[in-house]
């Protein structure tokens, strides 16, 4: 991973967009929750984070703000949550702390109307803001109108809380209130040449054509080398799903090794064709997963 081209982009995006709150959520996308935690704080004293779940490890300074709603109010008061519906308020009957109450959106998963706030209000919760949570699917447009049709009924005291919005689309909102862009994937993925996956070859071993192998004693298809490599299911590595059957995520020498069986645990095992290149202990193939859902067990900087 390029340290400084990564951080160039981060630094670029988060002085472009003001009002920006970095997510730090899930595996941290791929860099670890802990290690993200204390670069975003660099950004900005608010991190959004998954659930009150996410809490523990944050680093000291920064106001964790709570995106899922909770049935179960944490022992902290410094945590900003969210509310979506009356069971939400309800479960946090006689918490201190602040909320944001999430308004419904096209994306018809959590939210209801602005009758919420004031619910929410009347049962003694410190509201600060309101959010409102457009799709992926669909054009910046649609994404602006979701939060803009919603805005004549909102309390401009109160901050919008908005995702999913590109930059550009995010400052032409209207300046009748004021804003908060979570930003997540764009901020931490988004120069995608700056990363890459990868794992190491444990163990190489030949074998003949028809030999039973693996967990599920599969026999191979031919003579070669079965190619042992350090990064299975428990670091969320998966077959990739694709439209003529499940393919294999890993390359070396600019071609797909061939799995054996699905990923198990903490090894892989591929299959390398006789005359085909294969590598040998040590060497590293790349590996082709989202960091968003691959848990990675080091992180090396270039």
């Amino acid at each position: 991973m390029q340290r400084e081209r990564w951080w160039a982009h981060v630094a670029d995006v988060a002085d472009s967009i003001d009002g920006i709150v970095p997510v730090v959520k899930g595996n941290g996308y791929g860099f670890g929750r802990d290690a993200l935690a204390s670069i975003a704080i660099r950004i900005s004293p608010l991190l959004a984070v998954g659930t009150v779940y996410e809490l523990d490890g944050l680093p000291d300074g920064c106001t964790p703000v709570v995106l899922t709603p909770t049935l179960r109010a944490p022992d902290t008061t410094e945590a900003v949550l969210t509310v979506a519906n009356q069971a939400h308020i309800d479960a946090l009957a006689g918490w201190s702390g602040r909320v944001i109450v999430k308004l419904d959106s096209s994306m018809r998963r959590f939210g209801d109307g602005i009758a919420l706030v004031e619910r929410a209000q009347r049962a003694g919760l410190r509201t600060v803001g309101v959010a409102i949570h457009p799709p992926l699917a669909g054009s910046d447009d649609e994404h602006r109108h979701d939060v803009v049709r919603r805005l004549p009924e909102i309390d401009p005291t109160l901050d919008v809380w908005v995702s999913h919005l590109a930059p550009a689309t995010y400052q032409s909102l209207p300046d009748s209130h004021r804003y908060k862009l979570r930003v997540g994937t764009y901020l931490w993925h988004g120069d995608r040449e700056a990363l890459a996956l990868a794992a190491d070859v444990l163990d190489v071993r030949p074998i003949t054509a028809g030999t039973p192998v693996g967990y599920r004693q599969r026999p191979v298809p031919g003579d070669g080398v079965l190619v042992m490599i350090g990064a299975g299911s428990a670091n969320g590595v998966a077959p990739i799903v694709a439209d003529h059957g499940p393919l294999s995520p890993f390359h070396f020498a600019r071609r797909r090794l061939a799995l054996v069986e699905p990923p198990h645990m903490h090894v892989s095992m591929a299959f390398v064709p006789a005359g085909e290149p294969c590598p040998a202990i040590g060497d590293w193939v790349d590996l082709q997963r989202p960091l968003t859902t691959t848990t990675v067990d080091e992180l090396r900087w270039i």
